[in-house]
């Protein structure tokens, strides 16, 4: 008798009813943008929190990859905000990616910070980041933090920020004041 009224009335957020939003979402942004992409659509529970995964494959993967990801961004806001705007009581995660570009991009991420801290390290001085939006910085300050040689923080007004690299000094030294991680986003 529940599912009857739950189809009635709307299901607070069942997997099924998200799935559906999501793909019937999907659906109609690659058909009317004239994409030739297909997906894999992944939905789990952890906590409190509902995962949304989608996966793409298909002719136009380089498209969704050009300009560092903008289209897969684009995708993932949509999605999540779909997802709010008709579940307001359900927490969504969103992730969207295709061929596994998510985790090249936060290999190359963290392949520049540990580049970056070796020059901080051998040098003594700090070294400076390109302004990244706050979800590459979070990537670089967790990689960076686990090294206690050196610490980061973000540097800079708006959504893009630099990312200051430093050696830490000895006890009381000149770093004491910047010995702290910070990223704002």
């Amino acid at each position: 008798m529940a599912g009857f009224f739950s189809k009635l009335f709307g299901g607070g957020g069942k997997k099924s009813d998200i799935d559906a939003v999501v793909e019937a979402t999907l659906s109609g942004i690659l058909e009317k943008g004239g994409f030739d992409l297909e997906y894999n659509l992944t939905t789990s529970k952890k906590e409190e929190v509902t995962e949304i995964k989608i996966d793409f494959s298909g002719a136009d993967e380089e498209l969704l990859k050009d300009h560092k990801g903008q289209l897969l961004d684009a995708f993932q806001l949509i999605v999540k905000r779909v997802t709010q705007h008709n579940f307001p009581d359900v927490q969504t995660n969103v992730l969207v990616d295709c061929g596994g570009y998510r985790e090249e991009s936060e290999a190359a991420l963290i392949e520049r910070a540990e580049h970056l801290k070796t020059i901080a390290i051998e040098q003594g001085k700090s070294v400076y980041y390109r302004a990244l939006p706050p979800k590459e910085r979070k990537v670089v300050h967790q990689y960076l933090a686990q090294d206690a040689r050196v610490k980061s923080r973000s540097l800079g007004d708006g959504l893009y920020k630099k990312i200051k690299i430093f050696p830490v000094k000895g006890q009381g030294g000149a770093g004491a004041d910047d010995a702290s991680m910070s990223d704002e986003g």
